[in-house]
């Protein structure tokens, strides 16, 4: 007779629980003191090996095995290349003797524990700490859960401008931009970085934000006592838009950025303000003459819209036109035209009306109002997803993170968090309950990474 405990001796084995055994319910012994419940009667046609649960379960958080040697076009390999592929080439700035925790695992515990909620690098190693026995499923340890201030010195060694370019690569391999997207290009401070006793500014972050793809394409740290127009050229330097429409605030209303735009085959919508007084004063009454007279005479194309909602109501009106002969300063920017105006008319329920007016310069071929009108309004994404979201559901202005390139590579591991969480769209919640959920629920953290 068949005893209550038997041992498998190889994972490969089919064991054949014979009808004449003891009748229920046995346990199978599996190495690694794992074992599993079967009635008698039924086939076990594998027993898992715990190795291979391991192994597997790297594959499905980061395509491969990193455990392992892998020969370049490995057919086990998964068609998309992972998230991990692209910062496998990170350089470990410690030297060799310190080097108790391995990169890998930093890195990936610190990009799962961001995306679950872990705001800080004390944070971090708490969710290392609790999740411990499940990422040893998958992440080497030898060393146990790196200390947060092991973390945290990590992360203000490491290469940002590498670290970026990684980030850049990864999100290129996964997002494909399309003609005629609307990419918005905006600054934004991390003001918990500031630090004043020291006499140091926060660090600036100018990003590129596919306002259909609803990601984060890429970002840039504008250099000490610079500003975004010297970092916009680089940004766009690092990006593939060719096709795409730029949208850029007054900052970026520069030539020198509009002949950079032009030359990666990309056109721009870059907002017109008082920094070019003379500009400004000639296109302001160009517009508010014909705007006076209903554009008598003139050759310009009209869209209107009308919103409700957020206890107000708004008119939108969008007049475009590529009549550029009366205005002199029109060959000094390249590429450029046609010239917008967009009239917002909001009437607040408990205030009074305003009315403002915003002026552009477009190079876009043959524009019509109401494209353009939609370019100008998916520009807004880039506060209203990106800036926002980074603030509130991240916490990012509170971060007081400092040290090194510490601030602007945690900012970098917040961009990744936030495209994996923008693009997982089963669950109708903001971001801050996404982040909650993956932390509570492992399934839905897996789902998260696999999109």
């Amino acid at each position: 007779m068949w005893p209550h405990m038997v041992e498998v001796v190889s994972p490969a084995v089919a064991v054949v629980l014979l009808a004449g055994s003891v009748p229920g319910w046995v346990t199978l012994q599996l190495s690694g003191h794992v074992s599993v419940h079967a009635l008698v009667g039924t086939v076990v046609l594998r027993a898992p090996d715990p190795r291979a649960i391991a192994s597997n379960r790297r594959r499905m958080l980061w395509g491969f095995d990193h455990s392992k040697p892998r020969a370049c076009g490995d057919p086990g390999e998964i068609e998309m290349v992972p998230i991990y592929q692209h910062f496998a080439d990170m350089e470990d700035p410690r030297v060799s003797r310190t080097r108790v925790h391995p990169l890998p695992d930093i890195l990936v515990l610190t990009i799962l524990a961001v995306i679950c909620g872990a705001d800080s690098f004390v944070a971090i190693e708490r969710f290392g700490k609790a999740k411990e026995a499940w990422l040893r499923s998958f992440l080497e340890l030898p060393g146990g859960i790196p200390s947060h201030d092991t973390i945290g010195r990590v992360f203000s060694l490491l290469d940002a401008d590498r670290f970026t370019e990684l980030f850049m690569s990864w999100v290129a391999s996964c997002v494909e931009t399309t003609v005629g997207q609307v990419i918005a290009v905006d600054g934004k401070t991390v003001r918990g970085s500031v630090n004043g006793a020291a006499g140091l500014a926060g660090i600036h972050l100018v990003s590129a934000w596919a306002t259909a793809n609803h990601v984060v394409l890429g970002q840039v740290k504008t250099a000490a006592k610079s500003n975004e127009i010297t970092a916009i050229p680089d940004l766009l330097d690092l990006l593939e838009v060719s096709g795409c429409i730029i949208t850029i605030d007054a900052m970026g209303c520069q030539k020198a950025i509009a002949a950079k735009i032009r030359e990666h085959e990309a056109d721009y919508l870059l907002q017109l303000k008082e920094n070019h007084p003379t500009l400004f004063g000639l296109v302001d009454g160009y517009f508010a003459d014909g705007i006076a007279t209903a554009f008598a005479g003139l050759d310009v194309d009209f869209y209107e819209q009308v919103d409700r909602g957020h206890n107000r109501d708004e008119h939108r009106r969008t007049w475009v036109t590529a009549d550029l002969d009366w205005l002199p300063e029109s060959g000094d920017w390249v590429g450029m035209k046609s010239l917008v105006c967009v009239e917002s008319t909001r009437t607040p329920v408990d205030k009074p009306t305003s009315v403002n007016l915003r002026y552009y310069l477009s190079s876009i071929e043959n524009p019509t109002a109401e494209k353009v009108a939609k370019a100008v309004r998916a520009h807004w994404g880039i506060e209203n997803e990106m800036h926002w979201v980074l603030d509130v559901g991240f916490r990012e202005d509170h971060s007081r993170v400092r040290i090194g390139n510490a601030a602007e590579n945690l900012a970098v591991v917040r961009r990744i968090a936030l495209n994996l969480l923008k693009q997982e769209e089963t669950a109708k919640v903001g971001i801050k309950n996404k982040r909650l959920m993956a932390g509570w629920d492992h399934d839905y953290l897996l789902k998260v990474l696999a999109v």
